[in-house]
Formats: structure tokens, C-alpha cells, sequence
């Protein structure tokens, strides 16, 4: 009796939802330099590899001085690792930054600098996963093709089923749900994923939606049951960040990069200098392995490290 009320809800509410939100979006969209048709499909690639688990606010700065320095991929693959590393700054996560040198070295030498516009070509180059080559699709080359993230997890579920989403992988009927939604018409489709996207983003939030100012709200079955579960998770809680290896991996690098940015050489930073970085000498230790393990330094003869070069 709830899968046929969910799939009758669903029905009812397809319609006013998706011409609601195009018109809050046409309205609200933030005005990101890699939206509205201002970036080659490699720029918008780059601003979803740089998204990943990043605030898009602080990702503008950065990925606007990374497309000035390197506009299309043959750019990316002719830059030194230490210059990609330096560049990443504090996005976090910068195995991402050499997996996205990586793609740009693929496209540049295998397709002649040109992005492939192939939903699984797209997901063959790497470090590209099915979120990002499905968003380049939709939003770089205006596929029809369902993108599914967090926020429009959250949205969806909330909206159509009248549940919490809880997080963790997605799950099959997610996904199912994420293409029967999607609307047939191409032009449509791409404003639905980014409407969608941008809603669970701003408004739609995982903590504290507000929706007194929600333009679906009157549609939303989430709401109309009183917000059950808000905020519930089933993945473990976030780790701090204070004193993991999180933490003085980045310490690590932020040292080395103000070294490269001082000379430009990747002139070595003396262990004893590192050493003085963090007091738990172990972990510091681990976590030189660490980065040295994953390209990320390099630790010349005499023992001080730098960017690789």
C-alpha cells in the first residue's frame, strides 16, 4: 500500500516539480564561472573533479588560477607534478590533482586534446568516476543521462518518497528512481540534474533544510510527514580532522609547496625542518611514507623532501 501511495505521489507530483524548479533555477542559480556555457567541456570536468567532497565556493579560486594556467589538457600534461601539486592548495585530497594530470595526459596524447563527449569513454580515462563522466555528460555536453549525487539523493528521496537519505552508496532503487524521474526531452533533462543539484546544495540541505523557502515545498512529501528522521546517517559519523594523518599529510605538503613557491625549484626542505612540524614522530613518519607511497613527495639521498619534480 506505501510503494503504490509513493508511485501515485510520484505521478502527481513529476510535472509541477520539474516546471517549479527550472523557473527557481532560471531565478537562483549561482553564478559559478563554469556554468552557463563559459567553460569548455575539459573546465567543466576540471570544476567536478575539484567539487568532489569540496565546497563549490571554495573551489572558484582556485579552479579560476588553475584554467588561467592551464587552459585544455595538453597544458595539464606539460606541467611538472610540483607545479599541479602547488596548485591544488588546500582542496584537499590531492591524489585528485595527479589523477586528473593523469586524464589530461590520456586525452591530450589519445585524443587529440579533445574531450570525449562518450558517456563510457568518459568513464575510461583516470580518476573518472560514473557521478563525474555522468555531470560532464549532462552539463558540458547536454546528454540526456541521469546524474546522482549526494544532493540529489537527498532531494529526490525526500521529495518523492516522503524519507530521509541516509547517505552511504546508492542503492539500485536510487538509481532506478534517479532515471524515472529524469525527463525525456534532452534540454529538460539537463536543467532537471542541475536544478536538482543546486536545490539540495542550497536549500535542501542535509541538517537544517529550509523550507519556508523551497520551491517544491507544497509538492514535497518529506515536509508534509513533519520531516522524519532529519539528518539521520548511516554511514559513520565524519572524522575529526584535528590530529588525523589527514592533517599532517597537509601540513607536510603546504611546507613543501611554500618552498616551491619561494624559488620555484622544489628546492628540498631539510628532515629536521619536517620533523619539526608535528611532535608525534611516528605518525609523521607514517605519513611521509605515505605520500611518498602515493607520488605525492618526493625524499631525495640526504633525507629532505620536496614536490616531485
Amino acid at each position: 500500500m506505501v510503494a503504490v501511495m509513493q508511485e501515485e505521489h510520484i505521478d502527481n507530483a513529476r510535472e509541477p516539480i520539474r516546471a517549479r524548479l527550472a523557473a527557481w533555477w532560471e531565478a537562483n542559480a549561482r553564478d559559478l564561472p563554469w556554468r552557463f556555457g563559459r567553460a569548455t567541456p575539459w573546465g567543466v570536468l576540471v570544476s567536478e573533479v575539484m567539487s568532489q567532497q569540496t565546497q563549490m565556493s571554495r573551489v572558484v579560486p582556485y579552479w579560476t588560477d588553475w584554467m588561467r594556467a592551464w587552459p585544455d589538457a595538453a597544458a595539464l600534461a606539460k606541467a611538472s607534478t610540483a607545479e599541479v601539486i602547488t596548485a591544488w592548495g588546500r582542496l584537499g585530497y590531492p591524489r585528485r590533482a595527479l589523477r586528473l594530470q593523469e586524464c589530461a595526459r590520456v586525452v591530450a596524447d589519445r585524443y587529440g586534446n579533445v574531450l570525449p563527449d562518450d558517456h563510457d569513454t568518459l568513464l575510461s580515462l583516470p580518476g573518472i568516476g560514473d557521478y563525474t563522466a555522468s555531470a560532464v555528460s549532462s552539463f558540458a555536453f547536454g546528454r540526456r543521462v541521469a546524474v546522482i549525487d549526494t544532493n540529489i539523493r537527498r532531494v529526490l528521496s525526500r521529495v518523492l518518497l516522503g524519507v530521509e537519505s541516509r547517505g552511504g552508496a546508492a542503492t539500485r532503487f536510487e538509481r532506478d528512481l534517479a532515471n524515472d524521474v529524469l525527463p525525456a526531452d534532452v534540454a529538460k533533462s539537463v536543467i532537471w540534474n542541475q536544478s536538482v543539484m543546486e536545490l539540495g546544495a542550497v536549500v535542501c540541505t542535509a541538517k537544517k533544510p529550509m523550507c519556508e523557502i523551497c520551491p517544491i515545498s507544497e509538492q514535497c512529501a518529506f515536509l508534509a510527514a513533519g520531516l522524519p528522521g532529519l539528518g539521520e546517517r548511516r554511514t559513520r559519523p565524519r572524522q575529526r580532522f584535528q590530529g588525523t594523518d589527514r592533517q599532517v599529510r597537509g601540513i607536510i605538503l603546504q611546507a613543501l609547496r611554500r618552498r616551491h613557491g619561494a624559488d620555484g625549484a622544489s628546492a628540498g626542505v631539510p628532515r629536521a625542518e619536517i620533523e619539526s612540524l608535528w611532535a608525534d614522530q611516528g605518525q609523521l613518519a607514517a605519513c611521509i611514507a605515505s605520500l611518498d607511497d602515493d607520488g605525492l613527495i618526493d625524499i631525495l639521498p640526504d633525507g629532505s623532501l620536496t614536490l616531485p619534480r
